[in-house]
């Protein structure tokens, strides 16, 4: 250490390896301490000066220039901590909802969404920074042509801004709300919303397309003949493993993870149904029923592509509907018997019969009597009237 004068307790530091360094040593409190004011030749002699007369001033005035370059680091690292971009976030709230997904394509569908439409402009920001106006950015463009899409982004980034804030990664409001602040600014989903529904072939000619569609081979033909006969959604039967059927019990089961409500579904096999399935042939290493030519799941676009060729104007998902309109005019069986064939589980009377027993006897007769009709185009004459009847 040598004294260079002009401040009391100036000194040069001198390190065995020949480094130079200035130290302050003062008492602060009743303690004696070297307080660090940088390195030779980055800091001069004189600017080593004026640090050691500022850090005497704050010793004069009770403060304690060591604790409170000490108190200023610790809180650049906190600060530093809590830096995340919106991505970053997404990415963490993401990971951490994983598991509640009910398969992978909703799990994918998340993410892909903010990365798509959020990413490009708010990717970036920190979290903390991004306001109202950036969240407009997102949602404006999108917001009258895309607006399911945008109703899902929206709650997408409120649930990020939300992660981030339990996790003290944001102290500011939650910018993409929507009571009180985007309803302010943004006209309702319900009154721009367009409801597309689903083309479908009429009912009435449900028959005659079941005949054509008879004599096309092809496995994809035969999954859309077996999804008209149970009512069920392209996806259920593309991904349909032998698995989930009871042949000798007629059932098939789709897992909660593969129907839309998230709740297992069991589906009562018709004669028809399950003579279809009895002739399908079974290959070596694939658990779909449905196997596409190169091996696993047939693709979302293979059944469509059947009705294309065909030159019906109606795609797979519609033959739901044709089945429904055939209910209503042709079963006297009650409305909540062909919504649980179709799945929908959303009033109270099909809440209670799926709590019950899934209304299942009922359910094997309207199947029965729906593949009688799309065989020989004659509707069946349904003896049920209500389910207390139909239960005797």
């Amino acid at each position: 250490m040598h004294a260079v004068g002009g401040v009391s307790g100036l000194l040069l530091q001198v390190a065995q390896g020949g480094s130079r360094s200035w130290i302050l040593r003062a008492t602060i409190g009743n303690k004696r301490r070297d307080v660090g004011l940088g390195g030779y030749p980055d800091v001069t002699l004189s600017q080593a000066r004026d640090k050691a007369r500022e850090a005497r001033e704050k010793i004069v005035q009770g403060i304690d220039p060591v604790a409170e370059r000490k108190a200023a680091r610790d809180a650049l690292i906190a600060s530093n901590a809590k830096r995340m971009t919106f991505a970053e976030a997404a990415r963490r709230k993401h990971t951490a909802i994983a598991s509640e997904f009910r398969n992978a394509r909703s799990r994918d569908n998340w993410l892909s969404s903010l990365e798509r439409y959020a990413f490009p402009i708010i990717g970036e920001l920190e979290v903390e920074a991004v306001e109202l106006p950036h969240v407009l950015s997102v949602l404006e463009p999108i917001w009258k042509t895309k607006t399911e899409t945008a109703t899902r982004v929206r709650q997408r980034m409120e649930s990020v801004f939300n992660w981030a804030i339990v996790g003290k990664y944001r102290e500011s409001a939650n910018p993409a709300v929507w009571k009180g602040n985007l309803a302010e600014v943004l006209p309702k989903p319900a009154k721009i919303a367009k409801v597309k529904h689903q083309r479908a072939l009429d009912w009435h000619e449900v028959p005659a397309f079941m005949e054509r569609l008879r004599q096309r081979g092809g496995m994809s033909a035969k999954a859309l003949e077996f999804a008209i006969l149970t009512a069920a959604r392209s996806g259920e039967v593309r991904f349909a493993t032998w698995a989930e059927f009871d042949l000798d019990a007629r059932i098939w089961t789709v897992p909660e993870e593969r129907t839309k409500n998230g709740k297992t579904h069991r589906v009562p096999l018709s004669d028809d149904a399950l003579a279809l399935l009895k002739a399908m042939p079974r290959f070596e290493g694939s658990e779909f029923v449905f196997t596409a030519p190169r091996g696993g799941a047939l693709s979302d676009m293979s059944l469509s592509a059947i009705t294309k060729k065909m030159n019906v104007d109606a795609v797979p998902h519609g033959f739901r509907s044709s089945f429904k309109d055939w209910a209503r005019h042709r079963s006297n069986m009650p409305d909540e018997v062909s919504e649980l064939a179709l799945a929908h589980v959303n009033s109270d009377a099909t809440r209670a019969a799926y709590a019950r027993d899934e209304l299942l006897p009922q359910r094997d007769r309207l199947m029965r009597q729906w593949a009688a009709f799309c065989v020989d185009g004659e509707p069946t004459k349904a003896s049920v009237s209500n389910i207390g009847e139909a239960r005797a």
